[in-house]
């Protein structure tokens, strides 16, 4: 950020005028944002890439019935066995369900289990495009009629209209749950970082405000661009623009508390603020949003939407942060820094303080320092063979057990696992018969229950029932031997029903690993060598954020599995871990080795890395702690996804803090030296040995009450 950039803050109005922008900017965006939640799709075929099989099966399948089709299984359960009464009371409420507006087509049963302790009722309920929102208020009429029987006999509502209502109850209200429960973690932090009960309403207001903005532009794209969102990535959004953003707020707040104690007028401190710490915050955000586009390679839909999401996110936080917090900032005053106020000629105490001593102690013997501490994390990073990246049934998916849950446990009990949630096969006309004998033939197809085929047009449709859980290794199994079976019946057979979807959606997430982590890599690393001109020190950077990143997951699959006992994870899990884990840890090292550089240019490369370490590591700490304290709040959501997401990332970001950018990157700085500049002009720039002489070698650079220079964020 050039100084004639920087400079607008400095004239009269500006600051007054920025804040006005940033009002009528709020009242013309506020009802916008607020519409996040109604262009949400959060069901899984939305998710799908056009290429895959199930996505066609449910296209050619509308011909035979509307795409908006949910249906609802209800199963009735008495132990001991079914009593006349019982049957009495399911069939009147057939003749219920069947008098619905929201009905497409029949109701099916009640279908008793061959045990004698079960019904099953089939309702097909074709709720609209919004179905998934209204599903919970179906699901909840259904159940309470279902549930009104006699005493003794159990009913519950499952099938995809029960999980659809489950997963639409978790996300209903998400948005300020998550709004609270960030803006009250940030708070905290701040409170205890800047212990001043005035400071930290400026980033979280701030923060507010570019979250409304970036939910407004989403929003925006999602009605007129088709942009997919999804409850996921809106809630990431929300994590990310208060974590990230706040972040950029504490480094602009040290800078300028710094440069109060060097300018009498405020507008010049904070124009100076702006000029030293401005590029390195602004190369940050482009490093984290440009490695977010990268999503847009996936093939998964809702991945791909992340990207663009989470990039809106990142770049409406560094606008406000930039412009509407340093604003505030200058017009209030440095009253507002009460009671820890910088006054002019106040000496930096960050040339005495942790960091310093920490530099001092690690160059010592830094060579030792980095080995052991990289052994470390690679040790850390064995526990990756626990990672069970497979996916996750319904019933692990959740953390407690919602209603739908229960009757799926309830159905697969009494009835055939794939009761349900049959395998939908559609065939061409002429080769119907071959590929319902085929159909029935599978092992993992009860042979019973496959249909006759209907014929509409250019289709013929089938339907049948798995053997086994639709959301288990052996219906994937099944999935897979039928489309291969199928092939040689009928070439243009498709194959699609849930377990298809969900099966697809796993082979979409393990291509998009295999793509997307090497470009996020090569796009980071090109970044840095621009960034800092040089190719050996954003090599070394990458390195350490790839072994971070590997220590985070191995540490988290060890805890996932042997301390809160899921099952596995995602298959989208480690993908999205590494996203914002090496975008947002290569945040760190941008602000540690600017610094650094900067000081090179003066000092030489050791000497430098001791005062960079010195002069951000308070700073960079608190980023930390506030970026991992609100990605920590995700855990408060009841899905496992979400909890692991949370735990992964807090983790990993308090690693790269506390370990990899404090201990690693500056233990490599002392033992690299000038070689971290190769091949630029920097890198032949002779050092100094710190670890030599009688004195304090930070002491000798930075002496009491001498002016280091101007030091970076």
């Amino acid at each position: 950020m050039h100084r004639s950039i920087a400079g607008w803050i400095n004239h009269r109005f500006m600051p007054v005028l920025t804040i006005v922008f940033w009002v009528v900017v709020i009242g013309l965006l506020g009802s916008t944002a607020g519409q996040l939640t109604d262009v949400q799709e959060n069901e899984a075929e939305n998710w799908l890439p056009s290429s895959a099989e199930s996505t066609k099966a449910l296209e050619a399948a509308e011909t035979f019935s509307s795409p908006n089709m949910l249906p609802a299984v209800v199963v009735y359960e008495r132990d001991g066995g079914l009593r006349p009464a019982d049957m009495t009371a399911a069939q009147e409420d057939v003749a219920t369900f069947g008098q619905r507006d929201d009905i497409e087509g029949e109701v099916v049963g009640p279908i008793p289990s061959e045990d004698g302790e079960a019904l099953e009722v089939i309702v097909p309920l074709n709720l609209g495009e919004d179905g998934w929102n209204k599903a919970p208020d179906v699901v909840e009429e259904i159940q309470d009629q279902a549930g009104d029987g006699p005493d003794g006999l159990e009913a519950f509502v499952t099938g995809p209209a029960g999980q659809a209502a489950d997963s639409a109850s978790v996300f209903e209200g998400i948005d300020s749950t998550l709004l609270l429960a960030a803006a009250g973690v940030v708070t905290v932090l701040l409170l205890f970082t800047y212990r001043s009960p005035l400071l930290w309403l400026l980033p979280v207001i701030s923060a507010g405000v570019a979250l409304t903005v970036a939910q407004a532009v989403v929003v925006l794209l999602a009605k007129h661009a088709n942009l997919t969102v999804d409850g996921q990535s809106a809630s990431i959004l929300t994590v990310l623009v208060f974590g990230a953003g706040t972040d950029y707020a504490l480094l602009l707040v040290a800078r300028y508390r710094e440069e109060l104690r060097r300018h009498q007028r405020r507008p010049e401190a904070m124009a100076v603020a702006l000029h030293r710490a401005g590029p390195a915050i602004i190369a940050s955000g482009a490093t984290v949003a440009i490695g977010m586009l990268c999503l847009l390679l996936a093939q998964m839909t809702s991945t791909r939407g992340l990207g663009p999401v989470a990039a809106i996110g990142i770049v409406a936080g560094l606008a406000v942060m930039l412009t509407l917090l340093p604003a505030l900032l200058v017009v209030l005053g440095r009253w507002i820094f009460w009671p820890r106020i910088p006054h002019y000629g106040d000496e930096d105490p960050a040339t005495h303080g942790l960091w310093a001593g920490v530099g001092r102690r690690i160059a010592r013997a830094p060579r030792r320092v980095w080995v052991t501490t990289s052994l470390i994390l690679a040790i850390a990073s064995i526990g990756i063979v626990q990672l069970n990246a497979t996916g996750l049934t319904t019933e692990e998916a959740f953390l407690g057990t919602p209603d739908s849950v229960k009757g799926e446990q309830v159905l697969s009990e009494h009835f055939p696992g794939g009761a349900g949630a049959p395998v939908v096969v559609l065939a061409r006309p002429d080769n119907a018969d071959a590929v319902r004998t085929t159909f029935q033939a599978n092992d993992g197809i009860a042979p019973q229950s496959v249909t006759e085929p209907r014929v509409k047009g250019d289709w013929a449709y089938l339907e049948g029932t798995l053997e086994s859980e639709p959301d288990s290794d052996a219906a994937y199994a099944t999935i897979e031997d039928l489309r291969g079976e199928l092939d040689a019946a009928d070439p243009d057979a498709l194959v699609g029903g849930t377990t298809a979807v969900t099966l697809d959606i796993q082979d979409a997430s393990a291509r998009d690993n295999r793509v997307i982590i090497p470009a996020v890599l090569v796009v980071v690393l090109l970044i840095l060598m621009v960034l800092l001109r040089a190719v050996a020190a954003p090599l070394i950077l990458l390195g350490t954020v790839v072994l971070s990143f590997g220590a985070a997951l191995g540490v988290s699959a060890l805890v996932f599995r042997h301390v809160f006992g899921f099952a596995g994870t995602d298959t989208s899990f480690p993908l999205f871990v590494f996203v914002f884990l090496v975008a947002l840890g290569i945040d760190y090292n941008i602000f540690l080795m600017t610094r650094v550089r900067e000081e090179a240019q003066r000092f030489g490369t050791r000497r430098g890395a001791l005062i960079g370490l010195a002069a951000t590591g308070g700073v960079i700490t608190s980023a930390g702690l506030v970026l991992a304290g609100t990605f920590a709040v995700l855990g408060t959501l009841p899905l496992v996804f979400f909890a692991e997401i949370g735990f992964a990332v807090a983790f990993g970001v308090l690693l790269d803090t506390l370990v990899v950018r404090s201990v690693l990157v500056t233990a490599l700085n002392l033992d690299v030296g000038r070689h971290m500049w190769w091949p630029s002009a920097l890198g032949r720039k002779e050092d100094v040995d710190v670890g030599s002489g009688p004195r304090d070698p930070y002491e000798e650079v930075v002496p009491a009450g001498a002016d280091a220079g101007p030091p970076g964020p």
